[in-house]
């Protein structure tokens, strides 16, 4: 039987450990760069969460785990749609990320339909291009793509040297949308990689031009369903938004769109016709979510499809919202259904995981979100982080009227939305919604300190160097976060999990996903030979240096 004494005292050495581990960190920094970390280095306050400094430019010479602003627009938002030919005009090299990197599945109802995820769509600039010019190449690039696979739509994503030279992509778009005709929709984004601190810039842009260019366009009602939603911030990777559409569909729920994994242009110009909807990554997609609220009236809640306990509290959410009790019923049966093989595969598993250590420094709301999968293995995570949270991502939306806006900010276009003279229609009435937020919240978003247990480390962008000394000192039982970290910490000992592109493993989302992931991590902190791992720098001499200033 365990001392709640020894517990106490367990928990205020790791507190006291971790302070120091900042304090240690920081020192070791030239002091401008020390005050400036420090900052985004806290320990978690669950009553009161600490002001932390986030969406702000990562110091010149700290390796980050960050992306850039092109990446956050092409290769998160628009990437996972299916049938919208994305062509990226810039050089060969930023290309890459135009193809499966982040392993976003789809899924075509019918062999005619069309699948243009495989492809990698470039204009290819070439020197020349670069000084006299690109806006021609970009003009035949898209003339070829339409003779080719004549598509719905073409999206155009500008790379750095695009931004740099003055190619106007947005102009190019119209004109050849009107040169093609044939009710074809082309559209631009301004997302040079270095307009914003980071691939957050990137949602935003994509968000503004999914608005513009995309939702509304189709008024038709479609199907017979009565409860119709949107799942916004959920990118199929490894297969999630398949688990969650399986679920969906056996509540009776008619998802209409899914922002934006296995979804369709028809899909996203349908999306304002659904009743409620629901963020899931709420620093990628937020924006769309308050702005359909203010076109259309459509109400928001946020939610947590990963983990079996939160997916269940998901689709109570969404019955309770309904109000209707064949649903609720419904929801009822599938929960109790999904649950006990779930609580089978979990009860095998925990005695093996109980106790154990989690990291987890991911982007978007991962590192939130799968704390709930390793509490339900009895695992506690001790540290976590963001590569590109705001400081509503941790401390909750309450603090956003405080965030000061900066330079980078302004660079973003702000849509200026009003509610749309003919189909604005307020899903509920102001004495429904709050009948209904004694039990839900709208429009909300708590942020991961307030999950996290009082004590944890929080560190926004973190460093290279943080990473490591974390590791050398709290050495976690697995560590989580993306390919560029991957290596380095199994050279390291612990076991990494990829939950930017989850390796080969998937789907993790949902009642499947979370036994998925139940399997997986105990044969990852079960498994004995990363005891046995030595990194060349613990085995061979090297040299350490100081900063004289």
């Amino acid at each position: 039987m365990v001392n709640e004494n020894d517990k106490t005292k367990d928990a205020e050495k790791l507190l006291q450990s971790l302070h120091e581990f900042r304090d240690e960190v920081v020192a070791k920094y030239p002091k401008k760069v020390g005050r400036k970390r420090a900052k985004s280095i806290v320990v978690s306050d669950d009553e009161n969460p600490p002001v932390i400094q986030a969406n702000v430019r990562t110091i010149p010479g700290i390796i980050t785990q960050r992306g850039c602003t092109y990446a956050g627009c092409k290769g998160v938002v628009l990437g996972p749609t299916r049938d919208i030919v994305n062509i990226v005009h810039g050089p060969i090299g930023c290309s890459f990320y135009a193809w499966l990197t982040r392993r976003n599945q789809t899924r075509p109802e019918t062999e005619l339909e069309e699948n243009f995820i495989p492809y990698a769509f470039s204009t290819d600039m070439q020197d020349k291009n670069i000084v006299f010019g690109g806006e021609e190449k970009l003009s035949q690039a898209i003339r070829e793509a339409y003779e080719l696979f004549h598509p719905k739509a073409i999206a155009v994503f500008s790379t750095c040297p695009v931004g740099l030279i003055g190619d106007d992509v947005h102009r190019v778009s119209r004109h050849m949308k009107e040169e093609i005709g044939n009710g074809i929709n082309i559209f631009g984004f301004s997302c040079e990689g270095y307009r914003g601190v980071s691939q957050s810039a990137g949602h935003h842009i994509a968000n503004n031009g999914l608005f513009k260019h995309l939702i509304g366009r189709d008024d038709e009602i479609r199907g017979s369903a009565k409860y119709r939603v949107n799942l916004l911030g959920e990118y199929n990777i490894g297969g999630d938004a398949f688990e969650l559409e399986r679920i969906f569909d056996k509540c009776g729920i008619h998802l209409i769109a899914t922002f934006s994994g296995n979804t369709t242009v028809n899909q996203f110009e349908n999306a304002h016709t659904a009743d409620l909807n629901m963020v899931m990554c709420h620093r990628s997609i937020n924006y769309v979510a308050e702005m359909m609220e203010t076109a259309f009236g459509i109400p928001w809640i946020k939610v947590q499809p990963i983990g079996a306990n939160s997916t269940a509290k998901m689709l109570r959410k969404i019955a309770k919202y309904f109000g209707e009790q064949e649903l609720i019923d419904k929801v009822e049966a599938v929960i109790a259904e999904e649950m006990a093989e779930v609580e089978a595969v979990r009860e095998k598993i925990y005695p093996k995981t109980k106790g154990k250590l989690s990291m987890l420094f991911v982007g978007g709301s991962r590192a939130h979100h799968y704390q709930d999968l390793f509490e339900e293995l009895g695992m506690t995570t001790i540290a976590a982080g963001y590569e590109f949270g705001h400081r509503d991502d941790y401390e909750g939306r309450s603090v956003i009227p405080t965030i000061q806006i900066d330079a980078d900010s302004r660079s973003i276009e702000e849509l200026t939305v009003t509610a749309d003279p003919t189909r604005y229609n307020p899903r509920k009435t102001e004495e429904e919604l709050a009948e209904l937020s004694k039990d839900m919240e709208f429009t909300e978003y708590k942020g991961i300190m307030n999950q996290m247990e009082k004590g944890a480390l929080v560190i926004d962008d973190m460093s290279h160097y943080e990473m490591d000394k974390l590791i050398e000192k709290f050495r976690p039982d697995v560590f989580c976060a993306g390919i560029k970290e991957k290596f380095c910490v199994q050279k390291m000992g612990v076991p990494l999990k990829q939950l930017h592109n989850y390796d080969v493993g998937g789907p993790y989302a949902g009642f499947k996903g979370a036994i998925n992931f139940y399997k997986d991590i105990e044969q990852m902190v079960g498994a004995s030979v990363w005891k046995e791992l030595k990194a060349p720098w613990e085995s061979e001499a090297y040299i350490e240096a100081e900063f004289a200033c």
